[in-house]
């Protein structure tokens, strides 16, 4: 029996200060939401610039605590008004010297479930996010929303396989991926390794990059955000490569269930012969 959740995500530019970030997100939401989304999720780190392209103390400023800074209390309002699930994506700070690159969860009712926090951080030139993020120490939580069991993996966590199988095996029907990847580093990558990931653990996952090159460096986000499904194909078009651009699909869950049934990968795992992948 077919089991649909319309789920959205959107892709932008950045606007030149948090404010009017807000704004425009808030906007896409409401359009997701007349075009009858019940989640959406946005892009990694979504009402700031990518400033991990430059290493300046400055750029703590961007942080807020989460779930009690304004911009997830502003989430957490919307979410109730238009009864929606939303992952937001911000620059966390726990307390002082304490920074997470982070995504709150928020139900439909505007409730705060819980928050992801990006495991694996990058230090490579245009990506100096060790500067700023300390690693995520709250494992991968699978949040049960109005829509069904979502997850989280941020960015560069993608091409960590251990992740993405550890929110399987948690139970996760659609794990949002918001990303800030550049076009050059990583772009043929892009719709290889999540379709990948999304066939591995049999679910759905949204992939979400920003547009555009930004004020902190020549880094050139090239969108092309998509939903692909448990057998690893687009779900509808994959986004512009220079464009904002919101996407609603269609996603039927009950093709999670069939796809486990004649692919069985969760039947053939062998737990016991993988000791050696963890020891040090």
């Amino acid at each position: 029996m077919s089991r649909v959740v319309r789920a959205a995500l959107v892709q932008t530019k950045w606007t030149g200060d948090k404010e009017s970030m807000i704004d425009l997100h808030e906007r896409y939401v409401r359009e997701a939401a007349g075009q009858g989304a019940q989640i959406i999720g946005f892009q990694e780190v979504f009402n700031a610039p990518y400033f991990c392209q430059v290493q300046e103390a400055e750029h703590y400023d961007w942080a807020e605590p989460v779930p009690d800074g304004p911009t997830i209390q502003r989430m957490q309002a919307l979410a109730k008004e238009l009864r929606m699930v939303i992952v937001v994506p911000v620059f966390e700070i726990e307390q002082s010297g304490f920074y997470y690159n982070t995504a709150a969860v928020i139900d439909a009712d505007g409730s705060y479930l819980g928050k992801y926090r990006k495991h694996h951080i990058p230090q490579v030139k245009g990506f100096w996010e060790k500067y700023y993020f300390k690693p995520g120490n709250l494992g991968w939580p699978v949040f049960d929303t109005a829509v069904g069991r979502v997850g989280v993996y941020i960015c560069y966590d993608r091409h960590f396989p251990e992740g993405w199988r550890a929110l399987g095996l948690a139970g996760a029907q659609l794990v949002y991926n918001p990303s800030a990847t550049s076009r050059g580093l990583s772009g043929y990558l892009w719709q290889l390794e999540q379709p990948a990931a999304a066939v591995a653990n049999e679910y759905f996952v949204a992939a979400i990059n920003r547009v555009g090159v930004e004020e902190y460096g020549d880094n050139d986000f090239y969108g092309t955000s998509y939903f692909v499904d448990p057998r690893g194909q687009f779900v509808g078009d994959v986004a512009s490569d220079k464009e904002e651009e919101l996407l609603v699909r269609d996603l039927d869950f009950a093709v999670i269930d069939e796809v486990r049934r004649r692919w069985a990968f969760y039947r053939d795992r062998r737990p016991e012969a993988y000791s050696p992948l963890t020891e040090s």
